[in-house]
């Protein structure tokens, strides 16, 4: 997303706002593995709520994640 940094004199530059963006290590106890993903803090928030499996499931399905 783009969007304008403005001065004390209200004058504008433009800017770009990043997601925020962790690489994170889940425990998948299905697969007895270990997966890394990149993930942002809404995504972490899901996997807190749904769990993994499911979160992964639905990345799937929406196109998030390839694989």
């Amino acid at each position: 997303m783009v969007g304008n940094n403005v001065s004390h004199s209200k004058r504008r530059t433009k800017r770009r706002f990043y997601p925020n963006l962790f690489v994170k290590r889940f425990y998948l106890p299905e697969e007895d593995r270990w997966v890394q993903l990149k993930v942002s803090a809404a995504g972490m928030r899901i996997i807190d709520k749904k769990g993994l499996k499911a979160a992964l499931e639905d990345a799937r399905q929406k196109g998030y994640l390839v694989g």
